[in-house]
């Protein structure tokens, strides 16, 4: 598992720590600030999993005397006087920030399991922000308990606050692994982190298996929590082996998508309502979405709208009439949309809302946290699982031991009673004679000075016979409870029952059903329908695109701008994709159903794709899918792929051809079903023909096999055709005259070899352009 780490060790003094460089000085600075934001203020901790702020606002309020006892509850108080609190004695920070956790920690839908219970506006999912402080108020919610009960027992070490006046915990001893039940969100210095939240019986679940089996295998540990529990609900659509994958290394990303339910209506109509939305997306988000999918704006620097976004929105009106948010109190969330008419598939209107709006997205998982050991890092689940089980053995233990020692100084106490007891007239006579007398009880009896000093502050009734039976019955069970929590101590096997005894318990207390929907599908994607009819794709020299209808035009019918030509024209259909190579070997798609129509110039193709700066477009094809293609440069090297090898979704291109430095991109070869051989030209006149068989498919791209051994630089491969017993030569005789000739027969045999071979001169030509299939 790949695991990241950050080194915090600041650079040593130049001169034995008396001065500092500035170089130094800086690096430094900057090493404890990052320090301070990774582990003070951004990244959760694996043991509680509280970010620093969120821990001081629950100990101040449980300090306060806001959280849960049994069944009751405190009443809360304003959210201003717990932000106060917090400010002046653990947090010198600003109060916004302080109040925005708080608000945060009170939000079932931001939450799991929210750890505060706020009355009053603490916000909405559709991202509407809280009242100010002083009009809402809070108090822990009773899940807090789990975090904050065992506070006072020992369990935890506690360091001074910021200016030394009072004492805040390290970490708080919570009883079942926060860090994976809420999640987290935050983003450091150098470091991120998005941990999603589970359901907490799954985690109870998983936590006690590792504890009674800790080389439990993978498969079996994530068959108990088999993935996130989101706050809101929805669907996780990721297949099982991706979520797997993210919980062993600790980062993926995960596909959602919101959840929903088709009502019936009078007369055959109906309708379809989103009942549940996946992580982080809002009714309003989506609302806004359609508003701009079906009203589209012009972008910047345009002058009329892009035919993707003409396209998006013919597609989305033609079947969907009106979108409402019905969200109330009842119902959190209940989105409507009614199709254009009681017609249109339900399936159809359903994939072309997931496709085009956050109805379905993706969520990151980046499970970076401070470790038990202090140090941040990327952590796997079972990881993370073990770091808290060790947290929690040491905690029942050290709240062991804290008891411990309070029922050993009882049973003390009490054996000191039950010895006077049995005195108390010599008692009373040595306490009203003696000027000392607890030194004299000391002597008299044995008593230790915690003895006699109880023995000096009770009351004489305190040692009447009645008292006798309480202390007999309070010491078997005092000695009772000591057996029991010296056996914890004693034995490693009680302590691992006795914590899961308490998972168990709480996860039976708090436990709740899950809200999340585990259900692999595949993304919606929305397919534009296209008649399948011929087209001739036109495109000029400066690259300038269109399409017109029919095949068998005349090439030199075409109109271009002044200063521009003809680069070529493609006789394809409607949907099959137009292909550019860029000069740095991207290679970049358009559907050819998009192309403008063959009125006027067309459109340039850089407004059609995303080319990177400082590149061109270098050639174009257009055809169908499975077409093979040959496609080389001038370095010597060249690869066969399909056609649709090449096609992208992503207007920014993909990576195809690897290209060294000063190479440049021949034009695409279609090899023909007839062409068996592979005829290659340097530009110093040299050809060589091999067979087609010894280049292979490579769907992925990449430099290729070589083609045909030449000088990059002074004579390089200048062109390539794909050929059947025969080539024609075109290029220029030493007159300078343009001169073409058909190689055949024995000249054409002269020049068969075997591939990478430098090839054999072509006779009465001074220069070459190109190689062309003979028919």
């Amino acid at each position: 598992m790949t695991q990241q780490t950050i080194d915090f060790t600041p650079p040593p003094p130049s001169d034995g720590g008396e001065s500092l460089t500035l170089a130094h000085y800086a690096e430094r600075a900057y090493l404890e600030y990052a320090l301070s934001v990774v582990k003070g203020r951004a990244l959760p901790d694996v043991c509680d999993g509280q970010k620093p702020v969120q821990r001081r606002i629950l100990y101040a309020m449980e300090r306060m005397g806001l959280a849960f006892s049994g069944n009751s509850g405190p009443k809360p108080v304003k959210s201003a006087r717990v932000v106060g609190d917090v400010l002046g004695r653990y947090h010198p920070h600003g109060d916004t920030a302080a109040y925005d956790a708080m608000v945060r920690m009170a939000q079932d839908f931001a939450l799991r399991y929210p750890l505060i219970d706020g009355q009053g506006n603490f916000g909405s999912r559709d991202g509407d922000g809280a009242a100010a402080m002083r009009y809402t108020e809070a108090r822990l919610s009773p899940i807090a308990r789990l975090l904050l009960d065992e506070i006072d027992m020992g369990t935890v070490d506690f360091i001074p606050n910021y200016d030394g006046s009072t004492e805040e915990p390290k970490q708080l001893p919570g009883r079942l692994p926060f860090v994976l039940l809420n999640g987290a969100s935050g983003i450091a210095v150098g470091l991120a982190t998005e941990i999603p939240s589970h359901n907490l019986r799954e985690v109870a679940a998983a936590t006690v298996a590792l504890i009674k089996n800790d080389k439990l295998s993978d498969d079996e540990l994530f068959e108990l929590l088999p993935g996130p529990d989101f706050p809101g609900g929805g669907q996780l659509i990721s297949a099982p082996n991706d979520i797997r994958e993210a919980y062993r290394t600790g980062r993926g990303s995960l596909k959602v998508r919101a959840r929903w339910v088709i009502e019936d209506m009078a007369r055959g109509q109906w309708q379809l309502v989103v009942t549940e939305l996946p992580h982080g997306t809002s009714a309003q988000k989506v609302l806004e979405e359609i508003e701009e999918l079906s009203n589209p704006k012009i972008k910047a620097g345009k002058k009329a709208l892009t035919a993707e976004q003409t396209q998006l929105k013919a597609v989305l009106l033609s079947v969907l009439d009106t979108v409402r948010d019905e969200s109330s109190k009842d119902a959190a969330v209940r989105l409507v949309f009614e199709p254009k008419t009681r017609t249109v598939s339900q399936q159809e209107l359903v994939t072309t809302l997931l496709a085009h709006t956050s109805l379905e997205g993706s969520v990151s998982v980046n499970l970076t946290m401070v470790g038990a050991d202090g140090k941040p890092m990327l952590k796997g689940v079972r990881q993370i699982l073990g770091e808290w089980i060790g947290f929690r053995m040491d905690t029942v233990t050290r709240r062991t031991q804290h008891r411990l020692a309070k029922v050993l100084d009882r049973i003390h106490i009490l054996e000191g009673r039950q010895l006077v007891l049995l005195n108390i007239d010599e008692v009373i006579r040595i306490i009203r004679e003696s000027d000392e007398p607890k030194p004299a009880l000391i002597e008299a009896f044995k008593l230790s000075e915690r003895q006699a000093d109880d023995i000096l502050d009770i009351r004489l009734r305190q040692l009447a016979r009645l008292e006798a039976i309480k202390i007999e019955q309070e010491l078997a069970e005092l000695r009772g409870e000591q057996t029991k929590l010296e056996e914890i101590l004693g034995s490693p096997t009680v302590l691992r029952r006795t914590v899961v005894k308490e998972i168990e318990a709480d996860a039976k207390q708090f436990g709740d059903e899950r809200r999340t929907l585990i259900q692999a599908e595949k993304r919606a994607v929305a397919e534009v329908k296209v008649i399948d009819e011929p087209v001739t794709v036109v495109i000029s020299e400066k690259g300038w695109v269109r399409a017109r209808t029919g095949h068998g035009h005349d090439p030199a019918g075409f109109a271009f701008k002044a200063g521009d030509g003809l680069y070529g024209t493609f006789e394809c259909r409607t949907v099959d994709p137009l292909i550019v190579l860029g000069s740095n070997g991207r290679v970049y798609s358009v559907p050819v159903s998009a192309l403008p129509g063959a009125r006027g110039d067309g459109q340039p193709i850089t407004t059609l794709i995303e080319l990177e700066s400082g590149t061109q477009p270098a050639h174009y094809l257009a055809g169908h899918l499975e077409q093979t293609i040959l496609l080389a440069n001038s370095g010597g090297f060249g690869l066969l792929a399909k056609l649709g090898d090449l096609t992208t979704r992503q207007k920014g291109g993909k990576s195809f051809l690897s290209l060294d430095e000063g190479d440049t991109v021949l034009p695409p070869v279609v090899v023909q079903a007839a062409h068996t051989q592979v005829a290659c030209l340097s530009a110093d006149g040299r050809m060589l023909v091999f067979g087609l068989d010894e280049l292979k498919l490579q769907p992925n791209g990449g430099r290729g096999l070589t083609l045909m051994e030449v000088d990059a630089k002074a004579a390089p491969l200048a062109s390539v055709a794909t050929v059947h017993n025969g080539v024609r030569v075109i290029g220029t005789t030493r007159g300078a005259k343009p001169k073409e000739e058909d190689v055949r027969n024995s000249a054409y045999t002269a020049h068969i070899g075997k591939r990478a071979r430098k090839g054999k001169p072509v006779d009465a030509f001074q220069s070459v352009l190109r190689l062309q299939a003979l028919a």
